[in-house]
C-alpha cells in the first residue's frame, strides 16, 4: 500500500478533549508575542533580570550538538553537569520567582502551582528544545519504571524496522534531525536496542534514588539520550500505522486517531511521517493530538497540569481520556501547551 504525502504544516489542531488555547509565553507575562513563535524553544525565558542556567536552546545550539554526535565526537557542547532535566526544586519556589508579577496570567498561573502544590512537592524543569513532550514523558516513565513493558519485552520488537520496510518503502524517507538516515533498519533497530536495555537496566535498580541517579546519567544530552527519542519517534509510526489499517480495515479505532489522520498534513501514515515525526526535535514539537499517539505508543497514561487552565475543567487533561488498565501513569506540567515540566515527590496520603 502506497500512501501519497503532503507539504506544509498546519497549526496545531482543535481537539473537543484537549483543545488548544492561547499560548502563554512562560514565564514571561507579556502576553502578546505568542504568535511569533510555535516552538518549544522560545516559550520559556527568565524574567526578572537573574542570571541562571539557561537550559532552553535556540536551533543553532541544538544543530551544532548534532554535528558533534554525527561526527563520532561523542561529546556534547554541554558542560557534563548540565542535566537535561534540571534538579528538583520546590515547586513553589519556584513559581514564586517565575511569577512575581500582578498580571491576570501570573494570579491565574500562581493559583495553578499552588493547586499542584497540594498533589506534589518539587518541580523538575525540562530542557526546551522540540523534544521536550517526548523528553519529559520518558524521563518520568523511566524514572519510575517498576519493570520492562511487556510490549518491549516482545522477541519481535526488534524486528519490527525491517517488517514495516518490507511493507512500506516510503519509509525510507525517514529523517533524524541530522539528515536522512544513512541505513533506516539498522539504525533504527540500535536505538529500539538501547531503549529495552536502558529500561531493562533502570527497571532492575531496587530503590528510587538509583533509578533516578540512572535517568540523570541518561539525560544529559549526549548521543544515547537522542537515540531514544528515534526509538520513540519510530513507536509512535508503527502505533499510526496500526490505528490507520484497523480504521481501514472497519475495526474499532480510538477517537484521537480519527483527529491524527483528518488533518491536511497527516492523511494517512506517510504523510504524518513526512510532515510531523520527522520535524519532531527538529523544527517542531508535538501536537496535541500527538500527545495521545505518544501515549498508546509507551502505553503509559499521560496526566498533564495545564496551569493556564486553571479555574475550568480543562485543568487536568488525560491521554487517552479514559486510563487504560495496567498502564503505568506519568504526570506532567504545562503553561502553555508546548513545554513541559516534571512534578515529582507526590505528597503523603494524596493522589492525581
Amino acid at each position: 500500500m502506497h500512501f501519497d504525502g503532503g507539504d506544509a504544516r498546519v497549526p496545531h489542531t482543535s481537539l473537543p478533549f484537549a483543545h488548544q488555547a492561547t499560548v502563554l509565553p512562560s514565564p514571561t507575562e507579556c502576553i502578546l508575542i505568542w504568535e511569533a513563535s510555535i516552538s518549544c524553544n522560545s516559550c520559556h525565558s527568565p524574567k526578572g533580570g537573574e542570571s541562571e542556567e539557561d537550559m532552553y536552546r535556540d536551533a543553532e545550539e541544538i544543530e551544532r550538538e548534532k554535528e558533534l554526535l554525527v561526527c563520532g565526537t561523542g561529546t556534547s557542547v554541554f558542560p557534563e553537569n548540565k542535566l537535561s532535566v534540571a534538579p528538583e526544586v520546590d515547586i513553589m519556589d519556584y513559581c514564586q520567582k517565575e511569577w512575581r508579577g500582578n498580571t491576570s496570567s501570573a494570579k491565574r498561573m500562581r493559583k495553578g502551582y499552588e493547586a499542584v502544590s497540594q498533589k506534589f512537592i518539587s518541580i523538575r524543569r525540562v530542557r526546551g528544545d522540540n523534544y521536550c513532550a517526548v523528553r519529559a514523558t520518558l524521563f518520568q516513565a523511566l524514572s519510575q519504571t517498576l519493570q520492562t513493558p511487556d510490549w518491549l519485552q516482545r522477541e519481535d520488537i526488534l524486528l519490527l524496522p525491517e517488517k514495516l520496510m518490507a511493507k512500506y518503502v516510503w519509509i525510507t524517507e525517514w529523517q533524524k534531525p541530522t539528515g536522512k538516515a544513512e541505513n533506516w533498519t539498522d539504525e533504527i533497530k540500535e536505538c529500539l536496542l538501547l531503549l529495552k536495555q536502558k529500561w531493562e537496566s533502570i527497571s532492575a535498580a531496587k530503590i528510587l534514588t538509583e533509578k533516578q541517579a540512572a535517568c540523570d546519567e541518561l539525560f544529559r544530552g549526549e548521543e544515547d539520550e537522542y537515540s531514544l527519542y528515534e526509538a520513540v519517534k519510530f513507536l509512535m509510526l508503527n502505533t499510526a500505522i496500526k490505528l490507520y489499517e484497523d480504521n481501514e480495515k472497519g475495526l474499532e479505532v480510538p477517537e484521537f486517531s480519527w483527529l491524527l489522520f483528518a488533518r491536511d498534513t497527516s492523511s494517512n501514515p506517510f504523510q504524518l511521517m513526512k510532515n510531523h515525526l520527522n520535524q519532531l526535535g527538529h523544527t517542531g514539537g508535538l501536537e496535541q493530538v500527538e500527545m495521545f499517539l505518544l501515549a498508546f505508543a509507551l502505553q503509559h497514561s499521560i496526566h498533564v497540569y495545564r496551569l493556564y487552565k486553571y479555574g475550568t475543567d480543562e485543568f487536568i487533561t488525560l491521554y487517552p481520556n479514559h486510563p487504560r488498565e495496567g498502564w503505568p501513569v506519568v504526570t506532567l506540567i504545562t503553561e502553555d501547551d508546548r513545554h513541559y515540566n516534571i512534578p515529582v515527590r507526590m505528597c503523603e496520603e494524596t493522589s492525581f
